[in-house]
């Protein structure tokens, strides 16, 4: 039995479609991530799985409950943690977890237990009396997931939970999602950070309201075009206007300092070498390797922007 359902769910506001014909499951104990741009659809979609937004049409089964008929059982039963999660600033890290524990009802004789262990899996316990304005950003997302666990729900749904936190935060974030993970909790998440999007079970890739590709992050890496060599050169701009003529050449993708040069299998390293070398361009470095996850999604988004003509 599927944790969530959704088929063909759509979400009109006024003559803009945010979400359109969305089908897809997430099975119970998984981590699902959704991704893509932004005005994707992404957070639409969580907003009506959490019974929060109706959908315009079709229909969305969570936990075996309809979001249209049933959102108030629903949410009993799930943690909803938006972008940006209404954390109160005034109260102390203690006083927002018992607030939160009063609304969902948490009985008084697990109260205690509960929020003392909720401090320590995420790492607060130092911090009880601090007031939550005066946490650091990456405190303040593990509070609001401290918070959203407070009822022990089956499910969660996370939108961008680590935007605009620092990488160490963010780890440390991931840490504690993949404990809730090894205990069976199904998790639903949205992020615009590919290597979140990599310790995934399955991820699902949007584009303009439509899901475009889903699958396990290693079988949507293998959608990136050809063989990818990976060229460091500090003569990018010109690079990039002799790169169309070598034989081979598909598509190319810059990433600071380095390109990912895209070929078929007639290429070869010493073919780009070589007109590299009559273009009088230096190579500093010049490898295959595999590509990742972030040049397969770009590659989807360019394929999607060119059918859809944008």
């Amino acid at each position: 039995m599927s944790a969530i359902i959704t088929s063909h769910l759509q979400r009109r506001f006024h003559n803009t479609i945010a979400v359109s014909d969305l089908s897809f499951e997430v099975k119970p104990g998984e981590i699902y991530g959704l991704i893509g741009p932004d005005g994707a659809g992404k957070t639409t979609t969580l907003r009506m799985l959490a019974g929060v937004l109706k959908p315009s049409s079709g229909r969305a089964m969570v936990l075996q409950e309809d979001v249209i008929r049933n959102p108030e059982m629903l949410r009993r039963r799930i943690g909803y943690m938006p972008q940006h999660f209404a954390l109160y600033a005034d109260l102390s890290v203690l006083e927002n977890l018992t607030f939160f524990a009063e609304v969902f009802q948490v009985p008084r004789v697990e109260r205690t237990k509960r929020i003392e262990r909720l401090l320590q899996f995420a790492q607060l316990e130092h911090f009880a009396n601090r007031p939550a304005g005066k946490l650091s950003g990456g405190m303040k997302k593990k509070l609001g997931l401290a918070c959203t666990l407070i009822h022990s729900p089956q499910l969660l749904l996370l939108d961008e939970p680590t935007n605009g936190v620092d990488p160490v935060s963010r780890r440390e974030f991931w840490d504690i999602l993949s404990e809730l993970h090894l205990e069976s909790v199904t998790i639903l998440i949205t992020t615009s950070y590919m290597d979140e999007a990599e310790r995934c079970n399955r991820v699902g890739l949007m584009f303009r309201g439509c899901l475009i590709q889903q699958g396990e992050p290693e079988a949507l890496r293998l959608m990136a075009p050809g063989e990818m060599l990976v060229l460091y050169t500090p003569e990018l701009a010109k690079t990039e206007e002799v790169l169309p003529k070598l034989s081979g050449y598909i598509t190319h993708q810059i990433y600071g300092d380095r390109l990912h040069v895209f070929v078929s299998e007639t290429a070869s390293e010493d073919q780009l070498e070589a007109l590299l070398s009559d273009a009088n361009i230096p190579v500093h470095m010049l490898y295959k390797d595999e590509p990742r996850l972030e040049d397969a999604f770009i590659h989807l988004i360019r394929q999607a922007r060119m059918e859809a003509n944008v």
